[in-house]
């Protein structure tokens, strides 16, 4: 398969367990699948998972970004997610590790700054998903950032 445009995943079936999906983003590939226990094969991360990544890197990120910006001491970050629910919704748990001389003020700035992250702005933001069927010739041919 060809390497889909900026902006555009493409998820395929790939025929190598019952829900393994090969997931392509530029020219990386990667494999998705569910557990064994999920009725999975565990030839890859949950769908699940992959939504955490993304909140945990753009995190991680992000924090760098500022911290490199503004000269701050960072030596290292780490970011521990975990999901699971409450009475009425998803509930998503993320622990943050700052490593390095950093001062309090300098950690609550950059606390504050991993909740703006982009991935964590969508998460909380308004999601509007818009599902059709479409030919092979009838892709999707951009996104958004």
């Amino acid at each position: 398969m060809a390497e889909p445009p900026p902006g555009v995943v493409v998820v395929a079936d790939t025929g190598e367990g019952r829900l393994t999906q090969a997931v392509m983003i530029g020219r990386h590939v990667l494999r998705a699948d569910e557990p064994l226990d999920a009725g999975g094969d565990d030839f890859g991360p949950a769908p699940h998972e992959f939504l955490l990544a993304a909140l945990g890197t753009c995190t991680a990120m992000t924090v760098i970004m500022v911290a490199t910006r503004k000269g701050w001491p960072l030596e290292h970050i780490e970011v521990h997610l975990r999901r699971g629910k409450t009475d009425d919704a998803t509930l998503i748990v993320r622990d943050i590790i700052l490593d390095g001389p950093l001062d309090e003020d300098q950690r609550k700035k950059l606390l504050e700054v991993a909740e703006k992250c982009p991935v964590h702005k969508t998460l909380t933001g308004e999601i509007r998903i818009v599902s059709g069927l479409v030919g092979r010739g009838d892709m999707v041919t951009g996104g958004e950032e």
